[in-house]
This record gives structure tokens, sequence and C-alpha cells, in this order.
């Protein structure tokens, strides 16, 4: 194990997980240099990347729907007993975007909401859609793809390497892993942070995404971090109280021997960052939102808890910060109309919750929240469920974004269409993740001279020098 794996191997655990020296060392000294480093040229704004993950691979072309006749009748006709009928889609009432009628599925109802900036959004359009993204390397066709003549996405298909390529945003492949989140807060978390909480959180465990090759992720819990010391623990005589406070003993004595002396300041230096976090954590009152997140949504609470820490950006001396969310089960093979209605719902309350809070704490214009998935699915049912393709629509929201609009291309719905490669529907993406990840990078701060540190390939489909977007989902004001 290199000295980068080490370091993203120990932080990604539990602040309770068992450590060794070398990795400890390894990973502390990142942490007291990037305290020591203080951002004398930090920005004065706040800003925050939330990606919500859908594991198993999304079925997305019944999540935005072709409203207009003609195109709604190609859709039933290749979608066939999964076809959702007009009557059942919730409009979506473009203002912009490609001009084209739309819907989205009937559970959805937050979501449409925020599209067209009614009900709890009146006059805000703060979700867009972006139609038919995917993992590329470089644009290809359908004669392309046939006869393998550019190179492709390794294991195109395959749940963990499309999983590994959108979170990496490197879909050839790489021999030393790390995510652009993470490749992100290699480039900016030493300029522009002041506090050596990591600039990348993730709610769900181990985060590809937020690994970075110099950085490290602060895994934490919807009830806060984890602390080394067990402070959260009441009881005195609670085996693992007992056990933390005979070691907190043991590293805050004085040591001859240098690496010991290094070992025991360094790691005291983490315990209280992880301290120092549950504190301000636990401190948080958030009773003003706490109500919109329903309690028997597992989802909502995840985004219960980013709300709290996007509230605690400043005083956590963060002025970038990620957070990742993962909610599974969307690979639906054996039936896919019931019960992806009941995610959706699931889903969209969760989403519809978070934003409200960020609205009501007046955070919206801080923060950009998008979707990401395994891969789209294929348009042809296989019996009552669908089965893995490429391209398929994403979700991106938050006060920057230029909301009420579907974004990209939305592709031929006919079956062996030039976007089809031609096993049942596998749509070949028309946008790149690239593109998808470079606009947001272009609002989070991520010059155009570090661009291709963070996104190799994205030379491929945008000049990073240029004055214009990849996409143009930004409201006007809110990137440089």
């Amino acid at each position: 194990m290199n000295a980068a794996s080490t370091r993203r191997h120990f932080f990604g655990r539990s602040a309770c997980a068992a450590m060794s020296t070398v990795p400890v060392l390894n990973t502390l000294l990142n942490l007291q240099l990037a305290s020591r480093v203080a951002a004398d040229g930090a920005p004065t704004d706040y800003k925050t990347l939330v990606c919500v993950f859908l594991n198993g691979g999304m079925d997305s072309f019944n999540f935005l729907v072709p409203r207009d006749s003609t195109r709604h009748g190609i859709y039933t006709t290749t979608r066939g007993n999964l076809a959702l009928m007009a009557g059942q889609l919730l409009n979506l009432d473009q203002d912009g975007g490609d001009g084209q009628l739309y819907g989205i599925h009937p559970s959805c109802t937050g979501l449409r909401d925020m599209f067209n900036g009614t009900g709890n959004f009146a006059g805000k359009r703060r979700a867009a859609l972006l139609a038919n993204v995917g993992t590329l390397i470089q644009q290809v066709t359908k004669a392309q793809y046939l006869a393998e003549s550019v190179a492709l996405p390794r294991a195109l298909y395959s749940h963990s390497d499309q999983i590994d390529q959108w979170q990496t945003s490197v879909p050839q492949g790489m021999t030393e892993l790390s995510g652009w989140a993470g490749r992100t807060a290699d480039l900016l978390h030493s300029t522009v942070n002041t506090n050596s909480i990591a600039m990348n959180i993730s709610l769900s465990g181990n985060s590809l995404w937020q690994v970075g090759n110099a950085t490290t992720q602060f895994v934490v819990t919807d009830r806060g971090a984890l602390t080394f010391t067990g402070s959260e623990i009441t009881d005195p005589l609670h085996p693992m109280k007992l056990k933390n406070t005979a070691h907190r003993s043991i590293i805050q004595q004085n040591y001859a021997n240098l690496m010991q002396q290094s070992y025991g300041q360094l790691t005291k230096s983490s315990i209280e960052l992880q301290e120092f976090f549950l504190q301000q954590y636990n401190s948080y009152d958030d009773s003003a939102v706490a109500s919109l997140f329903p309690t028997n949504n597992y989802i909502a609470q995840q985004f219960r808890a980013a709300v709290k820490m996007i509230a605690l950006r400043q005083a956590l001396g963060l002025h970038r910060q990620t957070i990742f969310i993962t909610f599974g089960g969307w690979d639906h093979h054996g039936e896919l109309l019931n019960t992806q209605a009941g995610m959706l719902n699931t889903l969209n309350t969760a989403l519809t919750a978070f934003q409200r809070a960020l609205e009501q704490l007046t955070l919206q214009d801080g923060v950009i929240t998008f979707s990401a998935s395994d891969f789209g699915r294929t348009l042809r049912s296989n019996g009552r469920g669908t089965d893995h393709a490429w391209g398929g629509n994403a979700l991106v929201m938050g006060g920057p974004i230029q909301g009420g609009r579907v974004y990209g291309t939305f592709p031929d719905l006919t079956l062996e269409s030039a976007d089809d490669t031609g096993y049942g529907g596998r749509m070949i993406p028309t946008t790149s993740v690239d593109q998808f990840f470079g606009e947001m990078l272009r609002w989070f701060g991520v010059p155009a001279s570090g661009m291709s540190s963070v996104l190799p390939n994205i030379g491929n489909f945008y000049n990073v020098n240029s004055a214009s977007l990849p996409i143009g989902m930004l409201r006007a004001g809110t990137w440089s």
C-alpha cells in the first residue's frame, strides 16, 4: 500500500477504527499542514456541492418523459408495458431550455414545483434536468461504437465499474484511484478553507468520489462524528469509554522518542478536531426546519444532517465543502413501475425538504445538489423491469441553477435509432459527465489552470479557457 492509499485507507474509516502508526502519522501530518497553511486569501463566500448517488442504475426515462404527442407516442411504443400514460405525468413548464414538452414521474410533485416555480417554490425555479448524460472518453457515434473505432469507457454496463467512473470521471480507468471531488480538494482545500476539518464529508461511509491523492474525506453519520474518545457515551463504565480514556492518557504523555512524541501529538490533534466537529454539530439548533424532514424517511434524515453541516460551514472554516449521500436499490430488473414509484416518492420528499430548508435558512445560493447513478437502463422491457444501459437523465437543483429547463439533447427513443447502441434501447450519451461536473466546478471555484487535473478528459468536450459554460445551467453572475 503506497502513501496515498494509506492516507485514504485510514481516514475513510470511523474515528473509532484501529490505527497503525504510519497511516495515522501520514494523515495527521496532512491535517496539521492544512491548518498551518491558513488561507490568507480565502474567499469570503461559502459553497457546497451535494451529490446524491442513486446506486443500482436508475431508470430515468420514466423519470423524465417527453409529453408532446409525437415523441410520447414513440416513447409508449418503445417502452411497452412500462410506459407512463400522458395523463399520469406531471407537466413541466419550461422557461427556455430546448423548448420541448416534458413531464416528470407522478411521484415527484415537489420536484415538479421546484422546476415550475410553483407551490412551496412559487416564483423560484430551483430545479433543472439534464438529458442523456453519461460516461464518455470522447464523443462517439453509433457506427464508432459498433466498430469500436474510438475509445470507450471500460466495462460499460457493469455496476462497480460505472459507479467508479461516475465518481472518478476517468472512464478509461486509473491505476491510482481518486475521485473528482477528492482531486478538487487536493487543489483547493489549503487555499480556501481555514480549518483542518476535511472539505469532503460523507454521510454514506467511504466514498470514492471524495478520495484525494493528498487530502482525505471525513465520514460521519446523521448524528454527527464518531469520536475516538467516545465522548458521546455517557456511561463512565462503558467498556469503550474506559478503553478510549486509557488510550488518551497514553497519547498525552511526553516521550523521548521523536516518532512516539509526534504520534501522540498528532493523534491528540485529530481527536480534538473530531470533538470540535461533534460539539459544533450537536450545538446547532435546527428546530426551525426539523419538521420538514419526515422521521420515517431515512434519506430525508440524511439530508437533514446535510443541512446542519452546510449551516455550520462558517464555524467549521469551510468556504468550500462537498457532501455525499447514497440511496440504493435502483437495480429494477424484476419489477419497475411499483418499486420505482415508491422510491421516487421517498427521494422527492427528501430533496424537497432539503431545498425548502435551505431556502428558509437563506442558504440556497451557496448550494448545488445533483443526482448521479451507475447508468441509465434499457428502454425496452424485459418483462416487468429493465436492464443495464448507458446514458440517462440527471437532476440538478439549487439557487445558482437556472431552473425550469431541460438541458442537453434528449435522445430519439425509437428502438435502433442513431442514439441506440442496438441492444434494446441503450442510449449513447449526448452529454458527458465531464461537461456536467465541469460546469459545477466552474461555480465551485476550480480555475481553468486546474480543471484538467480534476477532470482529465474535459478537453475532449470543452475548452477550459472559454468564456462560456460547458452546458449553460448556471444563472448569470453566479460564476466567473
